[in-house]
């Protein structure tokens, strides 16, 4: 630049120490002006300008004055930069940025300035007029906008742009909009940030006095603080511990220092802060930072010399500071380029010493100085190996010893013995690393110096050397450096692993590898690199390809026992990675190793972590996967996490996973969740106080509402799993009573605790779900229940808050719930009664009898005044399904005499009110069923029959009649013989026609279950007079149930049976249907018929049965048909069709099949005769050979 020049955008102090270096540069440099002050150089400050010796005419004295060969300081970067800002060349310092980023030098103060955008949003003042730039010179812009409005065509560099009207109005509202968006910002920061006049001047003073008290925080200083933090954690890879941060402060916007505060610039990282702490200077607040530039608009026109003085002062300082800096470092580096150099010497000297005293040994093996054999000391303390083949700090500690003269100086004159005391230094070159190995013997300080025998000869060194260069070592290779160097330390040995272990692992056998995960995972927790680390721990995951159970076992064991190495943090940032790379890994082998492992390392894991991303990921492994064994060991992992949750606000993602569990299609995953995952979530939920208050009350919600669905079809296998989970949640309740009860404080172990029966609980599908699991110990549930049952038995339930919630709201709601099932469902019928069976078993027999009998005996009050009417219309209590319940779920809990005498009177009680009334029987059959399956209540049922076998009442006794049929199946056939058939025969013979036809169903239930043959001919003998004495011939009803009873039983009896009395009894009376006269009977027998020959169509017939029997009873069937139902009549015709083919067939099949069992065995006997004709040879090929030759 001219000298005549003057810049608009320097500062008033900027520019008056140029006018003063002109004026020193016109006195001080005599003769003719030199070609560099045309040359504009680099303004720095006057304090740099005159240390570096770049002002005008002095550079060449400056110059002149370095040593001879010696290089000129180079200016610092930094510098740089600076002066660029200062003197607000924007574009330059931009490009200069650029060309930093490019060249991976990136500079902090450029990077902090060009990423905050309130520097580009200032304006600098319009120049004077006596600054005016000079003709020739470019015209610059009277303000810059921003960075990116920048124009560059603007400028040109053929002279003056033209102006355009336009364009300055534009700029001009450009400007103002900018001044306004400016101070509006400004407003903002302000607003937003805590001044100091808002704290008290007390506590200001309680913060100077005291530094222990911190003030509090800011708005901006904890938004600043949170973005240094989530950088910090970013750049070291916490990566999960970042998006944790992250979701925990969701009001900041982590990608964008902008989202900070207004015009705030971005301080340095972390790191950087802590390095610098010890030596940075504290600044005042009116000082400006020259990191980030000052803005011209900034500084105001001084009017006096002192005013321009003061503030000039802390720039003074600053580049005093910077220039003090700039000699340390300069003085530091020509130190550091001496120090190589007289490394590189003493390495010189250290090779030449070796020379001479080798020659000197050589030189005094002749002479009696030295013993026959000395020995060669080798010195110890070796340097920890840092994975790297060069360890300068030996270098280092010679050379700081040579320097203060505190090393023993080597002498040529040592001798033999002293100069084996020194190091000897070995290089070794690796083709895979461009480093060298400095690689020096010795043994472990603790020990004895190590050696060696000595010969006394006198061969050169050269000549020793070369003969042992036919010792046969591989040091140019990877394997060979590691070999040829020992480890000395562990962690030398870590290292050595760390480097050798990825090697070996792909050549070891697969069903071997598992022998590796104790030497992996020590390497992993004891090496000191991260990345090794990793990779060590991505092997312990990739080590089987397809680990088996014992494998994994044996995976999950060794990351159990990293995990309690290490601690939470290194599981976190080391261990869970590994496991989210495989959640959605092909082979389910790995999938099922993650799942195990979010379980197994869930104790070593932070609470955050545990409850947000482990249970995240089980979730979605849940919903996602679909293999079975995954799915189950999901929901144990899940399990395991809810007795770590201490998150209220996860109950209800806990709760949703419960569902979800419960509704999985797979078996396994709905035991594992009776097993594992719904005792762990019940006792959180206990914890919380939402098992009495949620839990329970919704899924009784939901089986409400499932029942209300099921008007038109009840889904029996939904029914089934919310009830089994409400059986789940019974050992969790009765521990929730006792824990809270009014005895609770008095439950202490003091002298011998009794005993619980083994049979008090039932036994539990998990040890989860024992109640002496969930309270602690059998003690100390054996005296909770003493208390307990002294407290029901003599005080009640007075206080007992749990207890009364199931007494008042839990049982009324179950037995309202009992009465809306339909009592012909069997399955529904059996889980409700399940249900109440263990919760009275649970309970026990005290509150059985005093809180959940009177219940249902309130209900269900037995008199015939109380069901006459309702019942007849089928909505009376009795025949809901709230009599086989209580029957079944609340009388058979206990088997005592008194226990059985109850359930055998109310079974009597709801017999005799049914039939008398009556009512449909549907809910004394399904107690029947119940009963029946259980063989012990077998002579109890048959107790309650024979009472109504001897009834006064006809109704009472056909009732009786046809509960016969019900408890048949599954009954021994001595009790049958014994109590059955005697009461049905006594019963067939009734006065009653009606009960008489109730027998027959039973009878037929007989024949189909018993073999028996003395019985059944009893059977049969009663069933033939059924039909063949005259006085039923005109029984309609008897022939009925007859034809039903032989459709029933006939596929299901004996062959024999069927053959000799089935088929001839109905083409009996298919025949006499024929000749009823009364249409409607007909019909009726004629559909009965048609249903019982559907049936033995499917079983095998003889020819002489279908031709005597069969086909002439559905011909007679068809006449029938034909008349009254010509539907039916057209697929008896296709049926009479098919048995006639059969017929046919069979007819022609049977000489076919004659004729082919004779050739059959003309084949036989062909094949044995060339059997024993091959058995009777030789082995030997010839002879073998000669059985196939044809005869001559």
């Amino acid at each position: 630049m001219a000298a005549s020049s003057v810049n608009p955008f320097l500062s008033d102090s900027d520019e008056e120490s140029e006018r003063k270096s002109r004026k020193i540069k016109e006195v001080g440099a005599p003769g003719p002006p030199t070609p560099a002050a045309h040359v504009h150089s680099l303004p720095l400050s006057p304090q740099q300008e005159a240390g570096y010796g770049y002002s005008g005419g002095g550079a060449r004295e400056t110059a002149a004055g370095l040593p001879l060969g010696a290089e000129p300081p180079r200016v610092p970067l930094d510098t740089i930069a600076a002066q660029l800002l200062r003197d607000q060349y924007i574009l330059t310092a931009l490009e200069f940025h650029t060309e930093l980023q490019e060249a991976g030098r990136e500079l902090p103060r450029l990077r902090d300035y060009f990423s905050n955008p309130g520097n580009f949003e200032r304006h600098t003042s319009t120049p004077p007029k006596d600054l005016a730039p000079a003709p020739g010179q470019l015209n610059r812009a009277g303000s810059i906008s921003t960075l990116d409005s920048l124009e560059f065509a603007r400028y040109s560099d053929d002279g003056n742009r033209e102006t355009d009207e336009r364009v300055a109005v534009l700029e001009f509202e450009l400007r103002k909009a900018k001044e306004t968006i400016q101070s509006l910002r400004a407003n903002l920061t302000q607003a937003a940030a805590f001044t100091e006049s808002d704290v008290p001047l007390q506590e200001r003073k309680n913060y100077k006095s005291s530094p222990e008290i911190q003030e509090a925080v800011k708005p901006l200083e904890k938004r600043a603080l949170n973005f240094l933090v989530n950088e910090y954690l970013l750049k070291i890879n916490y990566k999960l511990t970042s998006i944790t941060f992250s979701d925990e402060n969701d009001d900041q916007d982590f990608e964008l220092w902008d989202d900070v505060g207004l015009n705030i610039p971005k301080p340095p990282d972390l790191l950087q802060m802590y390095r610098e702490y010890g030596s940075h200077a504290t600044s005042s607040k009116e000082m400006k930072d020259v990191a980030i530039g000052v803005e011209p608009n900034e500084l105001q026109v001084l009017q006096n010399v002192e005013e321009l003085a003061t503030l000039q002062q802390p720039q003074l300082e600053q580049a005093k500071i910077v220039q003090k800096l700039q000699d340390q470092l300069s003085v530091l580096n020509n130190e550091k380029t001496s120090l190589a150099t007289q490394i590189r010497q003493f390495k010189s000297e250290i090779e030449a010493l070796k020379q001479q005293n080798f020659a000197a040994v050589a030189a005094t093996t002749d002479s009696t100085m030295l013993p026959p054999v000395t020995t060669e000391q080798v010195p110890q303390n070796r340097p920890i190996d840092s994975g790297e083949y060069l360890d300068i700090r030996s270098f280092e500690s010679c050379s700081e010893e040579k320097e203060i003269s505190t090393s023993c100086p080597i002498d040529t004159n040592t001798s033999a013995t002293s100069l084996a005391v020194t190091s000897v230094t070995v290089t070794t070159l690796t083709p895979h690393k461009k480093e060298t190995e400095l690689a020096t013997v010795r043994s472990q300080s603790a020990r004895e110096p190590v050696q060696f025998d000595k010969p006394n000869r006198t061969l050169s060194p050269a000549f020793h050397q070369a003969l042992l260069s036919f010792c046969r070592m591989a040091t140019d290779s990877r394997l060979g450096a590691e070999v040829s160097r020992i480890a000395d330390s562990e962690q030398c040995v870590m290292l050595m692993l760390g480097r050798c272990l990825p090697h070996i692992v792909p050549n070891v056998l697969l069903a071997k590898r598992e022998e590796l995960i104790p030497l992996i995972l020590c390497t992993a927790c004891l090496h000191p690199e991260p990345k090794e680390r990793d990779q060590l721990l991505h092997i312990l995951f990739n080590l089987i390809k397809r680990p088996d159970d014992e494998q994994r076992q044996m995976i999950l064991t060794g990351c159990v026992a990293f995990a309690r190495h290490v601690g939470p943090t290194r599981v976190e940032a080391e261990l869970l990675p590994q496991c989210w790379e495989q959640i959605n890994h092909k082979y389910p082998e790995r999938r099922l190793l993650v799942a195990e492992a979010c379980g197994a390392l869930a104790p070593y894991l932070p609470k955050e972590i545990r409850s947000s991303l482990v249970l995240s990921m089980l979730q979605q492994m849940l919903t996602e996967d679909k293999a079975d064994l995954v799915r189950e060991a999901v929901i144990k992992s899940l399990g395991i996490i809810m007795a770590y949750i201490d998150d209220p606000d996860k109950y209800l993602q806990g709760f949703e996973l419960q569902m979800s569990a419960l509704n999985d299609p797979s078996e396994r995953v709905i035991n594992a969740t009776h097993q594992v995952f719904l005792p762990a979530f019940a006792a959180w939920t206990t914890e919380l106080g939402k098992l009495q208050s949620h839990l329970i009350p919704t899924l009784l919600s939901n089986i409400e509402k499932i029942l209300r669905d099921g008007e038109h079809g009840l889904d029996e296998h939904k029914l089934h799993l919310h009830l089994s989970a409400m059986q789940s949640l019974i050992p969790p309740l009765f521990a929730l009573v006792l824990k809270n009860a009014p005895f609770a404080s008095k439950a202490k172990l003091q002298g011998e605790v009794p005993q619980i029966e083994v049979t008090r609980f039932p036994r539990p599908a998990s040890p989860l779900q024992d109640v002496a699991t969930i309270i602690g110990s059998r003690e100390q549930l054996s005296v909770l229940l003493q208390l307990y049952d002294n407290q029901l038995e003599h005080e009640g339930t007075t206080g007992w808050e749990n207890l009364l919630w199931v007494v008042n709201q839990l049982l009324p709601h179950l037995i309202e719930t009992v009465g809306k099932i339909n009592v012909t469902s069997t399955s529904c019928v059996h889980d409700f009664s399940r249900y109440f069976w263990r919760l009275c078993r649970t309970f026990g027999k005290i509150f059985t009898n005093t809180k959940v009998k009177p219940q249902f005996q309130e209900i269900l009050r037995l008199s015939e005044e109380a069901v006459d009417v309702s019942a007849t219309a089928g909505n009376g209590v009795l025949t809901k399904a709230t009599v086989p319940i209580y029957a079944t779920g609340v009388l058979t809990c206990y088997n005592q005499e008194e226990d059985r005498k109850l359930l055998v009177g109310f079974l009597e009680d709801v017999m005799t009110t049914l039939s008398l009334s009556h009512a449909p029987l549907d809910s004394l059959k399904a107690s029947f069923v119940e009963l029946g399956a259980n063989p012990a209540y077998h002579e109890l049922l048959l107790t309650v029959l024979w009472y109504g076998v001897v009834h006064t009442s006809a109704l009472v006794r056909c009732t009786a009649a046809r509960m016969f049929e019900l408890i048949v199946r599954g009954m021994n056939e001595a009790l049958i013989d014994k109590r059955v058939a005697p009461a049905l025969v006594t019963l067939s013979s009734d006065l009653e026609f009606s009960v008489r036809i109730a027998t027959v169903p039973a009878f037929g239930t007989i024949m189909e279950t018993v073999t028996q043959r003395e019985l059944l001919e009893r059977v049969k003998m009663q069933l033939a007079s059924f039909l063949e004495d005259p006085q039923y011939h005109d029984q309609h009803s008897l022939h009925m149930e007859i034809i039903k009873t032989f459709g029933r039983v006939g596929p299901n009896a004996e062959p024999r049976f069927r053959d000799e009395f089935v088929l001839p009894n109905l083409h009996k009376l298919a025949i006499s249907n024929n000749q009823q006269a009364v249409d409607t009977k007909r019909l009726d027998i004629a559909i009965q018929l048609f249903e019982a020959y559907s049936a033995l169509s499917c079983c095998f017939i003889s020819e002489e049965l279908m031709v005597c029997h069969f086909l002439p009873g559905l011909k007679c069937l068809r006449i029938d048909m034909e008349h009254l139902s010509p539907e039916h009549e057209v697929i008896l015709s296709s049926m009479i069709k098919e048995c006639e083919l059969k017929v046919e067939n069979r007819s022609v099949q049977e000489p076919q099949s004659s004729m082919s069992i004779a050739a059959s065995l003309v084949s036989e006997d062909t094949k044995t005769r060339f059997l024993n004709k091959m058995g009777q040879l030789s082995t030997s090929g010839a002879m073998l050979a000669n059985v196939f030759q044809r005869k001559k």
